[in-house]
């Protein structure tokens, strides 16, 4: 039995949940198209016959210029000690730049292997560009993936396997995730919001699971803004409607959901507010 913990790192919006969903064959990390969706660490369990490997997706490594920033940005490093294969992730549809190699210079490049996601949305020429670009940071390996079609997967799987030290079961079989229900129902409130909402909003939403007896689950959004407020409610509540529609199908058959939208000014620039919404 091989077992380890494999982190992916990335500047935001590569695709680092999608790929730790891809790699557990169920969904584990809430995605979206904007940019620092995931803001706390989370893992993501694969148990096999002769392994288990535990997927680390991380925060995207970013310049803060908010106290939410800042925790974020802190999360996604302290995520890079005791682990045993580090993976930096790489967006096939971006210019390999200085983003990328600034979140390459936080990494021991000899040890850790480069991922290109997204080829799916790329030409093979323009895969191949990436790849050498990237070949600069002497990484131990370089893999071409994509998240979405699940091409180049299974060999990236076997490939970590392969890196994995003989060990223990870390978590029981049927493990999937560490996150407790509460923070995994909160999160699925705030990927439909990100999926509803306007562009100018997704930085200025939090959820929290604020009384949970099942099977009534109340959840709040937080806003920085009255004016915020209004859009997450929607002309007669219908945004609001709607989130709660869309969450309510990836609950247990059953689950009765609430929603209500508070407004807590400015509370990502405030440390101790982001403190207290648990970041």
């Amino acid at each position: 039995m091989r077992s380890g913990f494999v982190t992916l790192v990335g500047r935001p919006n590569v695709g680092k949940s999608s790929l730790v969903n891809a790699m557990c064959g169920r969904k584990v990390s809430i995605v979206s198209d904007k940019p620092q969706t995931t803001r706390h660490r989370v893992m993501g369990v694969l148990t096999r016959p002769d392994a288990q490997l535990v997927f680390v997706d991380t925060p995207g490594l970013h310049k803060p210029v908010t106290a939410l920033g800042e925790r974020v940005n802190a999360t996604a490093l302290e995520s890079l000690a005791d682990v045993d294969v580090t993976c930096l992730v790489i967006d096939a549809t971006k210019p390999f730049g200085s983003g990328d190699e600034w979140v390459a210079r936080h990494l021991d490049m000899a040890r850790s292997i480069v991922i290109v996601n997204k080829i799916d949305a790329v030409k093979p020429d323009r895969v191949v560009a990436q790849l050498a670009a990237a070949s600069q940071l002497g990484a131990a390996d370089y893999f071409p993936v994509s998240a979405r079609t699940g091409k180049g997967i299974a060999g990236l799987v076997e490939y970590l396997v392969g890196r994995l030290p003989e060990g223990p079961l870390y978590f029981p079989e049927d493990t999937v995730s560490d996150q407790p229900e509460e923070q995994w129902v909160a999160e699925l409130v705030r990927e439909q919001l990100l999926a509803v909402t306007h562009d100018e909003l997704p930085y200025s939403i939090a959820t929290r699971v604020s009384e949970w007896e099942w099977p009534r689950i109340r959840v709040e959004i937080i806003v920085e803004r009255d004016s915020q407020k209004g859009m997450v409610i929607g002309k007669g509540g219908s945004v609001l409607k709607e989130v709660g529609r869309r969450a309510r199908l990836q609950l247990p058959e059953g689950a009765f959901l609430e929603l209500f939208v508070k407004v807590d000014k400015d509370w990502q620039r405030r440390p101790d507010r982001v403190e207290r919404l648990g970041y």
